[in-house]
């Protein structure tokens, strides 16, 4: 079957993978809603959703170091990979004995894109087709609530101080909920000082639970750098996990 990842290459895939690599946490989780329980048989320890998987299959690494050694004991005909979490290194690596998927999700549109491309070299399109349906509906009733947007600024990091910029999934997920970002003249995750960030002027500051976790002490810190604004703790999957995982977008913004 030939096929285009998102970065437009060609590859020729097996007609149904049956021995599938995820190195990328939102898309084992994408994997596992899809039924492909027995398929996967390699994650990265970053893959912590369904619980069951992370405790069943083979972690061959994090995101940005792999185990090569582990993945060939493994021999995957389906390597998943993404632009932004695996370096070029290990893809060019990988696919001098593999065929590897590379995904670049920059907003939830391409989330979506990849949702169904994958689904159907599974062979699992009707099961891709309705989930990407049901996150399509949760969107319309999102913005159906007509959320007035409020200035605001999405930490990645706490030292250096990172944010995040406007080529991002996040920026499109809170573009979603209603928070219009102060960075959005710039690209992926800037670097600046707390001078910089004070000149925004965000209504919000939101502080996530990951890459960095942000914790309640830190809340008191911005608080104290930030007294005209509102300093939220969020969690991070829901701002930057795509797949299966945007399901839960909706339900998380009743909730807060």
């Amino acid at each position: 079957m030939l096929v285009y990842d998102q970065l437009g290459r060609e590859l020729i895939i097996a007609e149904k993978p049956k021995r599938i690599i995820s190195l990328v946490p939102s898309i084992t989780d994408f994997l596992a809603y899809l039924g492909l329980e027995n398929e996967i048989v390699g994650i990265t320890k970053f893959c912590v959703h369904p619980e069951f998987i992370y405790r069943s299959k083979t972690r061959v690494g994090g995101t940005k170091q792999v185990h090569y050694d582990l993945i060939d004991k493994l021999e995957p005909d389906l390597i998943i990979a993404n632009k932004e979490e695996n370096s070029l290194d290990i893809v060019s690596k990988l696919e001098e004995k593999y065929k590897v998927y590379v995904s670049d999700i920059n907003d939830t549109d391409q989330a979506l894109t990849m949702m169904l491309a994958i689904s159907k070299i599974v062979k699992k399109e009707k099961e891709g087709e309705l989930l990407v349906n049901k996150i399509r509906a949760n969107f319309k009733h999102i913005k159906e609530k007509n959320l007035s947007p409020r200035s605001s600024a999405y930490l990645v990091w706490n030292d250096p101080l990172m944010a995040c910029g406007a080529d991002t999934y996040i920026n499109s997920v809170m573009k979603l909920l209603g928070y219009e970002n102060v960075f959005n003249n710039m690209n992926r995750y800037p670097v600046m000082s707390v001078e910089e960030l004070q000149r925004k002027s965000p209504e919000v500051l939101l502080l996530p639970s990951e890459p960095f976790p942000f914790k309640e002490k830190h809340k008191v810190y911005y608080q104290q750098l930030f007294p005209n604004s509102e300093i939220k703790l969020v969690n991070g999957e829901i701002f930057s996990w795509y797949g299966s995982y945007m399901l839960n977008i909706l339900s998380y913004i009743k909730s807060s």
